[in-house]
């Protein structure tokens, strides 16, 4: 199946607005973009929930995260499977972390949602 730009830009500005401090920290935006039965396979080997993952960035440091190599494959009219790298900037420390990523999102209600996260970190 072909994948619109328009569906591809919209799920890449989504996936980019979870990496955003801004609203990491604001619990009804997270509410809103992630599904009620979200699940998330953490790097460090941790499964959350959406109420974890809610409370738990409500505590995160304030990070700058870019997102590379970003594509979207469509498995069906009302799911999609996107996959990018994050770097992930420490500018206290002055270091950078990758990580490989991929989420599912599911058109729920008139909007996209994440049902499911992982990410795995790199070298």
């Amino acid at each position: 199946m072909e994948i619109g730009q328009s569906l591809s830009g919209q799920i890449y500005q989504l996936e980019d607005q979870l990496l955003k401090p801004e609203v990491r920290q604001s619990k009804e935006k997270i509410a809103i973009l992630l599904a009620d039965e979200f699940v998330e396979f953490g790097s460090s080997g941790r499964i959350w929930t959406k109420p974890q993952v809610i409370e738990e960035f409500q505590h995160s440091p304030m990070i700058s995260m870019t997102i590379q190599d970003f594509q979207l494959k469509v498995l069906s009219p009302e799911v999609v499977l996107a996959t990018y790298c994050t770097i992930t900037k420490n500018v206290t420390k002055g270091d950078q972390r990758y990580s490989l990523r991929s989420s599912l999102w599911k058109f729920i209600n008139g909007r996209w949602q994440m049902i499911f996260h992982q990410g795995t970190k790199i070298q």
